[in-house]
């Protein structure tokens, strides 16, 4: 079936854009439902500032720190919210050179590139906060709710707008001037507060979200004797050749002192070897060819709290060589990935049925419960050990074969069980967050469609 649209010459924006990209039938119809609603502005217009320091020079020498100043890119900005996650920190020299680049509280960021479109209010921020050239940081009009905004930029009329805008045959991309002309319906502002409401208590349930996981790691590590367990690094230490025969390892990372401390503190904790009580189900399965599979990878995985966030559809011809693993309700994804291992999930019956990279372990047990051995694989008690098994020159991994090396506590089923119901909080509640902030889009697009009455 052919899809096309005519338009005249007089319709045509500008002879900046006369590709049929920018004037497929779905993107005309938005702006024709926008137009004919009577009360858009264009995003500068109900706008102090639009922002975006093209510091392309500048960001290129930055030292980057282990802690310090958060630094946000564009893949930080996430559907409705800000993460954190795989963020990277400068410190307060460099915070002061760009200076013209710093997040304040209640600004709407935009992102320009890679997931273009998507936007986020900086809502709770750390009293520092910076961004790169790829995010627009938008301060709203008095009479614009900035959660309002962000909502219609994430709902289909904003987005639509946004992903007509990009350039660029390798790296799409969209440029401040182009954010300024987006159409923005300007509602009451009861409507405003409706939507307002719904996405403040989205961001509240994904901090009740975190609060819970953190208690439960807390419970674990805690019982463990574990709690902000830390070894001095140690600038040289002695190794038996024999030790180094057995695990056929001679690199002096493996053998650092911070290892068998750590693992000499789980044995003292009822420990067993992990593939005793824990089964890593093998990547065998081969998809049906015209069959219709959600696909989950690495990218997928959010670790904050241990979800898998998303997927793609794939046909079973067309999956990935590498999508051999079928997914269980209550199996936990592990990265085999140096540099990804914190890419850690819970499979939950949304992802049932659906099929995953061979670059995780898939492990399932009958005698940890599923939410307890999630807290385990994302906690020093599994990573560690994980990080020193890794192996190879161009992509390090943790190799199959040396999961028989890694031990893990056993706990009280009532102890477990403890972890477990808080997990289970927190995972609720980030789905809760989710459907809120869904709800405030959909409203957006609702009102939208009823001609703004």
């Amino acid at each position: 079936m052919s899809i096309y649209s005519v338009v005249q010459k007089s319709q045509l924006e500008g002879a900046d854009r006369l590709d049929a990209q920018y004037y497929q039938p779905e993107y005309l119809e938005i702006m024709k439902t926008l137009v004919d609603l009577g009360i858009c502005k264009k995003l500068e217009d109900i706008s102090k500032s639009l922002e975006s320091f093209g510091a392309y020079a500048l960001t290129s020498n930055i030292v980057w720190r282990d802690e310090g100043i958060p630094f946000l890119e564009a893949n930080n900005i996430k559907d409705g919210i800000i993460s954190y996650e795989g963020v990277r920190y400068i410190d307060d020299n460099v915070d002061k050179i760009l200076r013209k680049s710093k997040v304040s509280e209640g600004q709407v960021l935009l992102s320009m590139s890679g997931s273009v479109g998507n936007a986020a209010v900086a809502s709770s921020v750390p009293a520092k906060l910076n961004s790169n050239q790829d995010i627009v940081k938008i301060t709203t009009e008095s009479k614009i709710s900035p959660y309002y905004l962000a909502a219609f930029l994430n709902s289909k009329y904003g987005k639509m707008q946004v992903l007509r805008l990009p350039v660029g045959s390798v790296q799409q991309h969209i440029f401040l001037w182009q954010t300024k002309s987006i159409l923005v319906p300007v509602f009451s502002q009861e409507i405003q507060s409706q939507i307002e409401g719904l996405y403040k208590s989205s961001l509240k349930e994904l901090e009740n979200s975190a609060a819970c996981y953190e208690q439960a790691e807390d419970l674990l590590l805690g019982e463990l004797e574990l709690k902000d367990f830390q070894i001095p690094e140690d600038l040289s230490y002695i190794v038996n050749y024999s030790d180094a025969e057995k695990v056929d390892r001679v690199d002096a990372d493996y053998f650092q002192p911070k290892y068998d401390e750590l693992i000499s503190k789980i044995n003292n904790q009822n420990a067993k070897s992990l593939l005793e009580v824990v089964q890593n189900v093998p990547a065998r399965f081969v998809p049906k060819p015209d069959e219709s599979y959600k696909y989950v990878e690495l990218a997928n995985i959010n670790s904050s709290v241990g979800v898998v966030d998303g997927y793609s559809e794939v046909l079973g011809k067309e999956a990935p060589s590498r999508a051999r693993r079928l997914l269980k309700t209550g199996d936990v994804l592990v990265s085999s990935i140096q540099g990804s291992l914190g890419k850690t999930a819970l499979v939950d019956t949304d992802q049932n049925g659906s099929l995953a990279s061979t670059g995780f372990f898939q492990l399932r047990s009958s005698e940890i419960l599923s939410e307890v051995l999630l807290v385990f694989a994302k906690s020093i008690i599994l990573q560690w050990q994980l990080e020193r098994e890794c192996a190879g020159t161009i992509l390090s991994a943790v190799p199959q074969e040396s999961l028989k090396r890694l031990i893990i506590p056993i706990l009280p089923r009532s102890t477990q069980q403890k972890i477990a119901d808080l997990v289970k909080k927190s995972h609720e509640a980030r789905k809760k967050s989710k459907e809120q902030l869904d709800e405030a889009k959909r409203k957006v697009e609702e009102m939208i469609e009823k001609g703004g009455e």
